[in-house]
């Protein structure tokens, strides 16, 4: 392979981006020139490498196998290249990407951000709402909040909280329950999404387990909470969820028994090693956690009201 000063970058860019986009016409667009000038790139990086990256048919370019090992490499470099010249503008700026799930950011997160921006002044917080598993490797997120079990190939997943879910509902509503049997005269409240089951909760608490009525049901879990909150009925929910709602007695915990789900909140980041930016993010978090568990009962006491 010829050595990499004998390559022009250009060249390179015009092959990255034809494979990217499958066109002349769109790679000459993105880079501010005509199909020509791309096409003659094209020309001289093979001619330079020795080696065909595209074959030439009636309908267009089409990568070779040599070219489509090459692009794929060029694509992870160019990157790599993106993201080098970010740490430019994130050092100026000090911009801090936080991927979030729309329910853990509008819940929990956003309450408490003000006490982030008091100490870290100089950071800005850019929140990505998004229950999609983003690569912070390979974009422009520095850090994720997700809920699963930590096993994410290729990504440093540390434990922020073990969820636990516990039955919530409004305080009329827990007046009529006495007892877990009590719930079989009780309106489900359900996430048609949900990662947990009732049946997990019943076994933690001892009780035989009853089937709810049926009542309405959400494709968001912030539906069925502000629901729940309305007194429509009785839904399974967990700490971050229910913090602040449990903690101003809109909602009460009627059985004070939680039970593990087998999932977790964990931060998720590169394997690279972490700016002080993310580390400070990760240590306030966990501070943050603390303070909000410490308002929740043991599972053999009360629920906090």
């Amino acid at each position: 392979m010829a050595p990499l000063n004998r390559i022009h970058l250009n060249g390179l860019r015009a092959v990255e981006a034809v494979a990217r986009l499958g066109s002349l016409s769109a790679a000459a667009g993105e880079l501010g020139v005509s199909p020509s000038a791309v096409s003659q790139q094209i020309n001289r990086t093979e001619r330079q490498l020795g080696l065909a990256l595209f074959e030439r048919t009636t309908s267009g370019l089409v990568l070779t196998d040599f070219g489509s090992q090459f692009a794929t490499r060029l694509a992870r470099g160019f990157r790599e290249l993106t993201q080098a010249v970010a740490l430019a503008d994130d050092a100026s700026r000090c911009t801090l990407v936080v991927s979030v799930a729309p329910a853990f950011a509008s819940k929990w997160l956003m309450p408490r951000l003000s006490r982030h921006f008091t100490r870290y002044p100089n950071v800005l917080l850019r929140i990505d709402a998004s229950v999609r598993l983003v690569d912070p490797g390979n974009s422009e997120i520095d850090i994720g909040i997700r809920l699963g079990n930590g096993k994410w190939p290729g990504l440093h997943a540390e434990l922020l909280l073990a969820q636990e879910i516990f039955p919530v509902c409004a305080p009329s509503i827990a007046a009529k329950l006495k007892t877990p049997a009590d719930l079989a005269n009780a309106y489900a409240i359900t996430d048609e999404r949900t990662m947990i089951a009732w049946e997990n909760w019943f076994r933690a608490a001892g009780a035989e387990p009853v089937t709810l009525l049926k009542g309405a049901s959400f494709t968001d879990p912030m539906l069925c909470l502000e629901s729940t909150i309305a007194g429509h009925g009785v839904m399974l929910g967990w700490q971050l969820l229910c913090a602040d709602a449990l903690a101003d007695g809109r909602l009460v915990a009627p059985f004070g028994v939680r039970a593990p789900s087998g999932l977790g909140y964990w931060m998720v980041t590169d394997p690279e090693p972490e700016s002080r930016k993310v580390r400070d993010f990760k240590a306030w978090l966990r501070e943050e956690i603390e303070v909000t568990m410490a308002t929740f009962a043991t599972p053999s006491e009360p629920a906090a009201a």
